[in-house]
């Protein structure tokens, strides 16, 4: 589902934008990828958070997909900037991804999946389009932060079906991610990085 404006407004901060870079920093420091990697980002939003993973991680070619189409209008004038030509901004669903199994070496979400109606879809489409071996970066906000009583009112969010640690931990598992050691998590919140294996 699309994010409302106050969510909209908050993924297009400096505030949001400097957390972005603390977490590609952990994410490169648990596990790089080789320079040229193929990389997917679901819900890219406008484009800020595809920019930081670029600098850091410089990948060969850079997919960012968000339903949005005013965010991926953005994200597409980035272009020009330093992301390049290596990326490619497409209007699609996490639930639902228009590519192949094993298409990519790298899946990046900055908190999308807790925004799909069917979070366990997401989960496993992101499973399907990595690549045995490879990695999946992530940070997920769980209900205590997004659905209390203020943020209730105010963010869209999908309120059925919801997970909290230990159903998002054993979704990765039911999908052969493997989350690797050193993650963070709290009630509210996991930032992490997994690595896709054979599905048990």
């Amino acid at each position: 589902m699309q994010v409302n404006w106050p969510e909209r407004f908050y993924c297009r901060s400096l505030v949001r934008k400097f957390a972005q870079w603390r977490e590609v920093g952990f994410f490169r420091a648990t596990r790089p990828i080789p320079p040229g990697a193929k990389v997917l980002e679901i819900g890219c939003g406008d484009g800020g958070g595809a920019g930081i993973f670029s600098r850091v991680f410089s990948p060969g070619l850079y997919h960012g997909l968000d339903v949005d189409p005013a965010m991926i209008r953005v994200a597409a004038g980035r272009r020009k900037g330093p992301i390049g030509a290596t990326s490619l901004f497409v209007l699609g669903d996490a639930e639902r991804l228009p590519y192949a199994d094993g298409a990519f070496d790298a899946v990046v979400n900055f908190g999308i999946i807790h925004h799909l109606p069917d979070w366990r879809r997401g989960v496993a489409e992101v499973g399907r389009v990595l690549r045995p071996g490879g990695t999946f970066y992530f940070e997920e906000i769980y209900p205590p932060l997004y659905a209390n009583p203020v943020f209730r009112v105010m963010l869209a969010h999908p309120r059925e079906n919801r997970f909290h640690g230990p159903e998002f931990r054993a979704a990765l598992r039911g999908e052969g991610l493997s989350l690797l050691p050193g993650f963070h998590e709290s009630r509210l919140y996991i930032l992490g990085v997994a690595v896709k294996t054979e599905r048990p």
